[in-house]
């Protein structure tokens, strides 16, 4: 219940959407799909983040990240 009103709030600021390392899916996605919808599925994107962080025991690095996308 934390991340899909953690989601929701990031949803509401528009303008703060390219800071983040998800930014560009958000965009794109937010064309797709239904506003209800799209908050479930960041929600479940900020958990899996929040997952792996605490599971690995490093810290998150979009940057390795985005890399490892563009392979």
């Amino acid at each position: 219940m934390l991340f899909v009103q953690a989601a929701q709030v990031i949803m509401m600021r528009l303008k703060n959407w390219h800071k983040f390392s998800f930014g560009a899916w958000l965009e794109a996605a937010a064309t797709r799909m239904q506003h209800n919808k799209l908050g479930v599925a960041l929600a479940n994107k900020l958990a899996r983040i929040a997952w792996s962080v605490l599971n690995s025991g490093k810290y998150f690095d979009w940057k390795e990240k985005e890399f490892a996308t563009a392979i």
